[in-house]
């Protein structure tokens, strides 16, 4: 059996599900052929034992034997250590690979989810539209003129900044066409497909357990 766990939710609501980051973890243990096991916390009753291991609450955590870890990128950096496919060994690759996934984090869905929120809450005007559009636009401009954000090959930086940029608030903000090209291409690998198919169905196998 696998010492590694990935925790998420026992249900969600509909709204989120495949969004739910817990998939990230998934999909990075698809695509580097790790074991792992998913198990799950309440969504509705998070207590002190979910708080000890998350402290906002929040979904997913990571566990590698004695190694425990919250927040969905330092999962994917921890996994990414432990396989080559997702992050190369050459310190330029390496360098390169651990840019692009700061910069999903903090360049890119900083500015999506706070505009996101905004907008799905119906404010009455979205102050941070000119920087989201400023920073999609930057991205377009990257994407237009590779395949691969780092290393000439798919790493763990793209799986991050595609799951970013999926959302589909954001896929239909404005026309980029390199971008969505982009998206299509990393979420047609069969690493993802699985990954967002085993989500769905763990939230589905959720409603039937509070149906009973």
């Amino acid at each position: 059996m696998s010492d590694l766990i990935v925790w998420t939710y026992d249900w969600v609501p509909e709204g989120p599900r495949g969004f739910v980051r817990d998939l990230r973890l998934r999909w990075a243990c698809e695509e580097a052929d790790l074991p792992y096991s998913v198990r799950s916390v309440s969504f509705e009753n998070r207590g002190s034992e979910h708080l000890a291991r998350q402290p906002f609450g929040q979904v997913p955590f990571l566990s590698d034997g004695a190694v425990e870890l919250f927040e969905s990128g330092a999962g994917l950096l921890h996994l990414a250590r432990k396989s080559e496919m997702l992050m190369p060994r050459d310190p330029l690759g390496e360098a390169q690979t651990l840019q692009w996934t700061i910069s999903a984090l903090n360049s890119i869905e900083m500015v999506t989810v706070p505009w996101w929120f905004l907008e799905i809450t119906g404010a009455k005007e979205n102050g941070l539209t000119g920087w989201l559009q400023s920073r999609l636009d930057h991205i377009e401009s990257v994407l237009k003129t590779r395949d691969w954000l780092a290393a000439d090959r798919f790493t763990v930086a793209d799986l991050l900044m595609a799951d970013v940029l999926r959302v589909t608030k954001i896929r239909a903000f404005g026309d980029r066409p390199a971008t969505e090209a982009y998206i299509k291409r990393i979420t047609a690998r069969p690493a993802f497909k699985k990954a967002h198919a085993d989500q769905m169905a763990h939230f589905a196998a959720g409603d039937a357990a509070r149906a009973q």
